[in-house]
């Protein structure tokens, strides 16, 4: 099977040759910059870079040695942008390291060891301390608005600029994707299409939840949902309306190329859902449903939802608007147990992830548990197709560069060698 072929018949729950594996296909399936750098040493590649292209989250972008380490199966259209050295400009991470940032991000000392990161404007709106190993929202643009003068919501994407400084290269997301931008868009994929055998996933977002907690404040925003559901329901809509209008169009540009787009909306907690099930069928089911039959219509174009924690919950929720593959499987959190998933949603969705834990097996475990722990979690997850390797989520500061290669190793140990695990 071609690395293409292996992830779309896991999708369609048929076992491939092999289970599919990912790394940096999206951006919770990634690998942080400094861990990236101290991996490379451990493999003793000694040339390239260390992009990071996500500066938020500081995550690497994996240089092409590194994805064949990982026998990755997967690729992000976003990769096929930043790809002249004009496109970077130089970066040091918080051990010292050299790196390279996105050049039109406007990231800047803080005159103290740390980072801040601005707006067009010139409006600070995050900052990395020194000692701190990502960068934390510091503005949000509709902190103080009490809802009543709905004409702000006009100035909607406006407002959004505030907090996306790192917009996706392919799809800003909610600024109005230009002829010229969707040509470039629909030509770098054609070209990934036609020169590698990658599953292509194209992160797009769509994010409903996330975007109101971006703009209003986490704490703010959870407490309108029960004390403002006009204000609400208001900025729900006139997201919806931008989510909409935006996907259409990258969905003209990309299909026939691109086999996954990727959404996202962060649902649980490590405990349980930020929101009751109840009020996520009121405020969130009806909205997601009406942007992702956009993918559904769609043929050949597979729809990922990114939502961490605890949401076995929603699952049936999730899967009734149109999700396929569900991320990252975050088996930690409570109720999240791959064996209950496999069983109770095996048959409905995807489980892309929840290949190792990334809390507390990746970063603290010793070579032979993880090994062990790998095996286990693929013996449950692989059988019957459904199931794509990876890591619970992006492989952190922490974690030493012998407990990736146990992880690697083992998963192409046993990505062919497995059997069914029992009750």
């Amino acid at each position: 099977m071609t690395r293409r072929e292996r992830v779309l018949s896991a999708i369609a729950h048929r076992e491939p040759d092999k289970v599919p594996m990912d790394l940096g296909g999206m951006r919770s399936t990634g690998i942080t910059a400094l861990a990236y750098g101290r991996l490379k040493k451990y493999l003793g590649m000694s040339g390239g870079s260390i992009d990071v292209y996500d500066v938020i989250q500081q995550l690497a972008q994996p240089e092409d040695p590194i994805l064949d380490f990982f026998d990755a199966d997967v690729i992000d259209l976003g990769r096929a942008f930043l790809t002249a050295a004009e496109d970077w400009k130089d970066f040091v991470l918080p051990d010292g390291s050299p790196a390279k940032i996105p050049a039109f991000l406007k990231v800047e000392s803080d005159g103290a060891g740390g980072y801040l990161a601005r707006s067009e404007d010139g409006t600070v709106i995050g900052a990395m301390p020194k000692g701190a190993f990502y960068l934390t929202q510091t503005h949000y643009p509709l902190l103080e608005w009490d809802g009543k003068d709905l004409s702000i919501l006009n100035r909607l994407t406006e407002l959004m600029d505030k907090v996306t400084w790192a917009a996706l290269p392919t799809a800003p997301g909610h600024k109005p994707l230009t002829p010229g931008h969707l040509a470039e868009i629909k030509r770098r994929a054609k070209r990934l299409y036609e020169t590698t055998d990658f599953a292509i996933m194209a992160g797009f977002g769509g994010n409903l939840l996330e975007w109101g907690q971006f703009l209003c404040r986490n704490d703010q925003f959870l407490a309108d949902l029960i004390e403002n559901p006009r204000k609400t329901e208001a900025l729900l809509d006139k997201l919806t309306e931008i989510h909409i209008a935006n996907l259409e169009k990258f969905l003209d540009a990309v299909e026939g190329y691109v086999q996954i787009i990727q959404m996202g909306d962060d649902l649980g907690t490590q405990l349980a859902p930020q929101i009751s099930p109840r009020m996520y069928r009121r405020f969130f089911k009806p909205r997601h449903k009406l942007i992702y039959e956009r993918i559904r219509r769609r043929t050949g174009v597979h729809l990922f939802l990114h939502s961490c924690g605890a949401i076995a919950e929603l699952l049936p929720d999730l899967i009734e608007v149109g999700v396929e593959i569900i991320n990252p499987v975050q088996t930690s959190a409570r109720g999240m147990e791959p064996d209950r998933l496999k069983r109770e949603f095996g048959k409905d969705v995807t489980f892309w992830g929840g290949g190792c834990d990334t809390q507390r097996v990746l970063p603290h475990g010793t070579e032979k548990e993880i090994d062990e722990h790998v095996r286990r979690r693929i013996e449950i997850l692989a059988p019957g197709g459904g199931f794509v390797f990876a890591q619970v989520h992006n492989i952190m500061p922490n974690v030493p560069p012998q407990n990736i290669v146990a992880m690697v190793e083992a998963a192409k140990t046993y990505r062919t060698r497995y059997e069914p695990s029992g009750p």
